[in-house]
Order: C-alpha cells, then sequence, then structure tokens
C-alpha cells in the first residue's frame, strides 16, 4: 500500500471521529484560545511519551486513540488560528466540517511534497522520536502563542500545526492503523 492510501485510510478514521465528536458537542472548541489548543495537544502527546517510557496505561485508552486526537486537535488549532476563537460557540457543524476537510487536504498535499523531499525518512524513525518532535512542535506554538503569535525568522504555528497532524499520521501508520477500519 502507497503512503498516500495510508494516509487517506488513516485520516478518514480520525474525520470520522470528528464528525461523531461533533454529533456530540457541536463545534465547542471554538472558544479555546492558542494557548488552550496547544495544551490539549500537549496533553495527548505527554501521555503517549508517558506510555512509551514506563509501558504503564492505567486510564486504558490507546495511542491511537491519543495520536488521533493529535490530527483533529491540530486542525482545530488551524481553524482557530484562520477563523480567532470565539467567546461563544458561534460555528455551525457543517462550516467546521468544512474547514476540516480543507485542512486536512492542505496537510495532505504538504506530506506529499515533503514526503518526497525527504524520501519518507519517517518510515526508518522510531515511533517514539515522532512523538519527541511532536512535543516540540507543541512547545513551539506554546512561545509564539506567548509572543501574539509573531515570529522573527521561524515558520508560524500553522506550520507546526501542519507538521504535528502529519507526524501523528506517520505514527498511527507505523501503528498499523492503515489495516484497520473504523
Amino acid at each position: 500500500m502507497t503512503t498516500v492510501e495510508q494516509f487517506d485510510i488513516v485520516t478518514a478514521q480520525c474525520r470520522d471521529i470528528y464528525v461523531y465528536k461533533m454529533k456530540d458537542y457541536g463545534p465547542s472548541w471554538r472558544i479555546m484560545r492558542p494557548q488552550t489548543v496547544n495544551d490539549q495537544l500537549f496533553i495527548k502527546a505527554k501521555r503517549i511519551r508517558t506510555i512509551e517510557q514506563t509501558g504503564v496505561n492505567l486510564v486504558g485508552e490507546s495511542i491511537e486513540g491519543e495520536l488521533m486526537a493529535i490530527v483533529n486537535y491540530s486542525i482545530i488549532g488551524l481553524i482557530q488560528l484562520s477563523e480567532g476563537y470565539a467567546d461563544t460557540v458561534d460555528m455551525t457543524k457543517e462550516r467546521a466540517l468544512e474547514l476540516y476537510d480543507k485542512f486536512l487536504a492542505q496537510a495532505r498535499s504538504l506530506m506529499l511534497n515533503k514526503n518526497n523531499d525527504y524520501g519518507e525518512a519517517w518510515r526508518d524513525m522510531f515511533a517514539e522520536s515522532l512523538t519527541d518532535i511532536i512535543l516540540t512542535k507543541i512547545n513551539r506554538n506554546k512561545s509564539i502563542a506567548a509572543n501574539d503569535n509573531q515570529t522573527l525568522i521561524s515558520e508560524g504555528a500553522d506550520g507546526n500545526y501542519f507538521d504535528m497532524l502529519n507526524y501523528a499520521v506517520f505514527a498511527l501508520i507505523k501503528r498499523g492503523m492503515a489495516d484497520k477500519s473504523v
């Protein structure tokens, strides 16, 4: 199976979860400020790293579920950057899904370009390295948020969200999620 096929299978599973969550909660995340989105991502990635380091999972929720949440929160982060955060839920479920699909398509395109240039290096990386890179990107976004979303020379928060999304998809592929259906 090609990387594109695997990417599409995994992201379809993530999208399904996003749709189900939208049915349960709507776009309640619209009130999240950038710091909160980054902290949600941090919680997920930190839990993955802790389980990787200790081998202990007392909550019972899977690493795969946390990686899927990283994909979805990365897209939420991109939506919040694009639309700004709100004091109330000001977006329809349909608009939230439309924006999800828009940013997912952009992430897929970026993945194809980078995967070509880097020669699918992620396939030879340790899963733990993918987690560490995601955590690094989160910390970068925390610094960017603390600087009023301004950077002097580095890519912005959007670039980090796209990278987190793609690294999480790669981790899911490495964990066999492209071989499973929801």
